[in-house]
């Protein structure tokens, strides 16, 4: 048996998705793909073997179609989770869930409602950090206690050019959300208040309404302080960094790379464009584990509607925080 997946956007990460689904995700064919383009749907789908449509909603209700992959602009996200739910179809929503707390609150409502009636969860969210092996193997660590009780916990997210008309807000709703799930996955403890700090110099290539980098920084219910510096223009090249500070030690997330190289008088590793080298393996692993939860039934490990809805509500808060001069902001209750 295999699961019959169709992948809405043919984008960046729509197209990648579409590939891992046809070649690399065991138990999954790819049926079908849908974008808005509809000379970039059929450059994404023939080459797999897959049908491409323009309409979204006419993949989602496509009885050749059995799972769905949502892969398109953060704004489309909620009203596409809704289409999956009333088909009643299994839905990987990528990040965010929804740009707001109240579009995502009324996901979660609507998904227990299906659950209650179907008993089953048709909802996941794609944090893949979840899934990174050095994200892993950290949140491991911390679980087994031998680095004591964690003191502080930095992150550091930094791409090489911010996506045109980004802003301050969706700097935060559209990056910094990975750090709201995972800093609280990491250290098994949820957001109790955040802040975003004012007056950091910005970069000379952010965008005007863009402050970048930006701070933030993140207490959670434990009592642990996180910070993030998120540098959506850092030019560089792609890093996503992490470590945390126990009573008996630090560690930190590892950047893989491919080679190291001795070349006219200097040691260096290069950085990746994006971010999609850096989490390849994360891609596929979320891909297999929630395939692998839809062929066998088994519990799944992957970010629910609850946990999207609780990112999201930390976002809020940030962007609360911003235009309230920095307070630390309460993160609402689920």
């Amino acid at each position: 048996m295999t699961i019959r997946t169709g992948v809405v956007g043919a984008g960046i990460m729509g197209a990648d998705h579409a590939e891992n689904l046809a070649r690399n995700i065991g138990g999954s064919t790819l049926a079908c793909v849908a974008d808005i383009d509809g000379e970039r749907a059929k450059a994404a789908a023939s080459a797999l073997g897959a049908r491409a449509v323009t309409d979204p909603l006419e993949l989602i209700h496509d009885d050749g179609v059995d799972a769905v992959v949502i892969a398109s602009h953060d704004s489309t996200h909620p009203e596409l989770v809704q289409a999956c739910l009333d088909a009643g179809k299994p839905v990987l929503c990528e990040k965010p869930l929804a740009s707001t707390a109240d579009e995502a609150r009324r996901i979660v409502d609507a998904e227990r409602a299906v659950r209650d009636e179907r008993g089953v969860s048709l909802v996941s969210v794609g944090f893949m950090r979840r899934f990174d092996p050095g994200h892993v193997e950290l949140r491991q660590a911390l679980a087994e206690g031998g680095l004591g009780r964690a003191l502080l916990l930095h992150g550091i997210s930094r791409n090489v050019s911010a996506a045109p008309g980004a802003t301050s807000e969706s700097a935060v709703t559209n990056s910094a959300i990975h750090e709201l799930d995972v800093f609280p996955w990491l250290l098994d403890s949820p957001i109790a208040e955040v802040s975003w700090v004012p007056g950091v110099l910005a970069s000379s290539e952010a965008a005007p309404g863009l402050q970048d980098p930006a701070f933030m920084m993140v207490r959670l219910r434990s009592g642990v302080l996180a910070t993030l510096e998120l540098f959506l223009n850092a030019g560089h090249g792609y890093s996503t960094q992490c470590e945390v500070v126990g009573e008996r030690g630090t560690a930190r997330v590892v950047e893989p790379a491919v080679a190291a190289y001795n070349l006219e008088r200097k040691n260096y590793v290069e950085y990746p464009a994006d971010w999609r080298p850096r989490f390849a393996e994360a891609y596929r692993r979320e891909l297999q584990a929630w395939v692998r939860h839809l062929l066998e039934g088994t519990p799944s490990s992957l970010a629910t509607a609850e946990d999207g809805l609780r990112a999201t509500l930390a976002a809020d808060a940030m962007v609360r925080s911003m235009h309230d001069g920095g307070a630390f902001t309460p993160v609402a209750a689920l």
